[in-house]
């Protein structure tokens, strides 16, 4: 459940709102005059494996130098 605190309660409490969202793990909304302005919400490790490569692109090859700038003929005619 979502909490919301006004900009200067965060400011004079924010050590407290910090505990409370490392304690509990919800979420908090920072107001500006009663509308939502930002979230404090708790960190979250995202455990990503290894990247691999996709197999459909086995073989591709680059043609070319990707990183060399483009020739007026490069572009469309209408972005010249």
């Amino acid at each position: 459940m979502k909490t919301a605190v006004n900009i200067y309660d965060a400011k004079a409490h924010f050590s407290d709102l910090i505990a409370t969202v490392e304690r509990s793990g919800s979420c908090m909304v920072i107001c500006r005059h009663g509308k939502p302005v930002a979230d404090l919400t708790p960190h979250r490790v995202h455990k990503q494996g290894p990247l691999t490569s996709d197999p459909a692109l086995a073989g591709a090859r680059f043609r070319g130098d990707p990183c060399s700038p483009l020739t007026p003929e490069d572009w469309p005619e209408a972005l010249r």
